[in-house]
């Protein structure tokens, strides 16, 4: 290149340039010291993650982020806090209203971490012990967040049978507690509504044209992960592990839950536990990777679905287990992909290589979306899904020097081959980083270079500065 006096020049013929992904729910808080160069996230093309989703969060973000500023990151990281890690800091996993002066107790902390720099409040509505919550609590609560400029991102009640009604909760928090609101890993769970997404999206747009700012964040997956927990009653797991063995012990309370857990089954459209698979189960890796149904024949039981309701029990019972879910429909997937107001996310975490069985989201969401759903299937414009990546999850959370590639904005940039970029991690093979991003700069330094990790630190904790007198 004639007359050029950069001290670096990149060969970026016949690629595209893009601004760093930003994945607006990831969950790294268990891992992030383990793998502080975010690799499975950087190879993928992701400069900046948002965790603390699903109501799970570090109630101390100030400790937390300086912790994470001396270990040093290869990636940004910014925060949400957690609804159940407050309520559990203040309640335990109580199954009732929180009081008047627990109520104040978990505003405080809400408000602590705001202004730390939390971006906002989450929920998990289904989890322990968020469950127990009412509306007017998450109301309340988010009204604290929202004092600070906060988003409101909620793991919702319910995916499947009731999730009209979950949409319409998250509706209102947005609307009384006057904030953006991030509808997490927006789907339809249950067989039996498989094409509701018609409806769920349009009642997400008619929100929108009345005033509320929603938008919704998407996996590429037609499987989703969490844990095997949520087969039990919610009334079943209140007090915490010791109560849950107590009440499996008790005969008449464990026929009770049985009988519960079939009639979720059948509310979900399922016969039996074929769909649900082990990716992580501590006392016993040998189980990852099969499903409940295929366990409960290794453990010489005849199949019936009450044989795999006491197998799934009995993994319960020794600590639970990380499962995936072959529950959705992969014509909602796309529909809901289409959707202009549906940023990518991974719904996954900083990953140790090679361990356990995790859903591979983890490591090639977005290579995924650019490789099967742009490239391969067409569902979406290179365009569209650089945008889902980039500038609209930028928008949503405060983000206002990235996203966008512009002078002034800060370097978070990736270069990638449309026609190779590719997710290599499977259900079955999960552990595969993902190939076709050769340059990834975090912060103006390279994180992957010719395809290969760096080792720079250069991420950094992205604080939301809060727009409070307080």
């Amino acid at each position: 290149m004639p007359n050029a006096d950069a001290l670096h020049i990149i060969d970026a013929a016949g690629k595209v340039l893009a601004p760093g992904f930003i994945d607006v729910h990831t969950h790294i808080e268990g891992t992030i010291a383990k793998v502080p160069l975010g690799d499975n996230f950087i190879f993928d093309g992701v400069t900046t993650v948002v965790t603390g989703n699903c109501g799970g969060s570090k109630t101390d973000l100030e400790s937390w982020f300086s912790e994470l500023e001396q270990i040093g990151l290869g990636l940004n990281v910014a925060s949400l806090v957690g609804h159940n890690s407050v309520r559990a800091k203040v309640m335990g996993s109580q199954d009732r209203p929180a009081t008047p002066q627990e109520l104040a107790k978990m505003k405080e902390l809400i408000a602590t971490a705001m202004k730390a720099g939390a971006v906002g409040f989450s929920t998990g509505l289904i989890y322990v012990p968020g469950t127990y919550a009412d509306s007017d609590e998450v109301v309340a609560l988010a009204q604290a967040a929202a004092e600070y400029g906060g988003v409101y991102a909620t793991h919702m009640r319910d995916e499947g049978e009731h999730v009209i009604e979950a949409i319409e909760e998250a509706i209102r928090v947005g609307r009384e507690a006057d904030m953006p609101v991030e509808i997490s890993h927006f789907k339809i769970d249950n067989k039996k509504l498989w094409g509701d997404s018609v409806k769920t999206l349009a009642l997400v747009e008619q929100a929108r044209a009345g005033g509320v700012d929603v938008v919704v964040d998407q996996y590429p997956y037609d499987r989703s992960s969490t844990s095997l927990n949520i087969w039990l009653p919610s009334w079943a797991l209140a007090g915490g592990r010791k109560r849950i063995k107590e009440r499996l012990q008790d005969a008449a309370t464990r026929a009770k839950i049985m009988k519960e857990m079939g009639e979720m089954l059948d509310a979900k459209g399922f016969a039996d536990y074929s769909f649900a698979m082990v990716a992580g189960f501590g006392p016993d890796p040998s189980i990852d990777g099969k499903t409940i149904s295929e366990i409960n024949q290794l453990r010489g039981r005849p199949k019936t679905r009450a044989n795999e309701i006491l197998t799934v029990l009995e993994i319960i019972n020794q600590g639970g287990a990380q499962m995936v879910y072959h529950s959705m429909s992969m014509d909602d997937v796309e529909r809901i992909m289409r959707y202009p107001n549906t940023a990518v996310a991974s719904d996954g975490g900083t990953r140790v290589f090679g361990q356990g069985r995790p859903h591979p989201r983890s490591y090639g969401t977005n290579a995924r979306v650019l490789g099967v759903f742009v490239r391969e299937r067409k569902v979406l414009r290179l365009e569209d899904a650089i945008r889902k990546m980039t500038s609209l999850p930028a928008r949503r959370f405060g983000f206002t020097d990235r996203g966008e590639i512009r002078v002034g904005l800060a370097a978070d940039l990736v270069l990638f081959d449309p026609d190779q970029v590719a997710d290599r991690a499977t259900f079955a093979d999960p552990h595969h980083y993902s190939t076709g991003f050769d340059l990834v700069l975090v912060n103006g330094a390279s994180a992957v270079e010719d395809g290969k990790l760096t080792g720079n630190r250069t991420g950094k904790i992205l604080r939301h500065a809060h727009d409070s007198t307080d």
